[in-house]
């Protein structure tokens, strides 16, 4: 990671080329209905991370809704398009590339974090270091609300499907699970899948 945030991760460059095209699947141009939800009921409060904040629909919002926000994401491209969004909107949301398995490098920790489609992407390896770092930029008390892609969701294409019990298990020594419920990720259509949601779970998990 360079001083500037840059990462030379060569992961980097295929998240990048996702969003050198047509938009991909998952930026919709506007929060997912599950975040505003969490938004309007006031589960955004006091300093918050969006963690893979891709173009920086749920970091703005958060921002719009009163609390310190900072998006994160290993793409330079999706950061750019998000800290211009910022700017034309006129919202005081903060953007930075860094990848996801090193946020403890921030030095900070934040009240609420949010996870909008990533950790699906994670393999069994990587899943616990990433697991890790979500904790280690979270405090004691504070709320993670994570969407992933859910295994309920029939066919093959898209992401790596997540099952409950995955989500269970990754979240136990040193967290407490408050709520996993069924939902679906609004997506832009592909050739692939050519509904425009997708089968995801919710998932409210406390630092303890």
């Amino acid at each position: 990671m360079s001083e500037s945030g840059v990462t030379s991760d060569p992961t980097a460059h295929a998240w990048d080329d996702a969003y050198a095209g047509d938009r991909p699947p998952w930026d919709i141009g506007r929060p997912q209905r599950a975040f505003l939800r969490l938004a309007d009921a006031g589960a955004f409060t006091g300093s918050l991370i969006d963690v893979g904040c891709g173009t920086g629909e749920h970091a703005i919002l958060a921002a719009q809704r009163g609390t310190r926000a900072l998006g994160v994401d290993l793409s330079e491209r999706a950061v750019t398009s998000a800290r211009a969004k910022a700017a034309a909107r006129a919202v005081d949301a903060r953007f930075r590339v860094l990848d996801a398995l090193d946020l403890e490098s921030l030095g900070e920790t934040y009240d609420t974090v949010l996870d909008s489609g990533l950790f699906h992407v994670f393999d069994d390896h990587t899943r616990p270091r990433y697991v890790a770092a979500l904790r280690a930029v979270l405090r004691e008390g504070g709320h993670l609300y994570l969407m992933g892609f859910s295994d309920e969701e029939p066919g093959d294409w898209g992401p790596r499907r997540i099952s409950e019990a995955e989500l269970r298990a990754a979240f136990t020594t040193g967290w407490r699970v408050l709520s996993l419920e069924r939902d679906h990720f609004e997506i832009n259509p592909s050739p692939a899948a050519s509904a425009a949601a997708a089968a995801a779970w919710v998932v409210d998990v406390v630092r303890v």
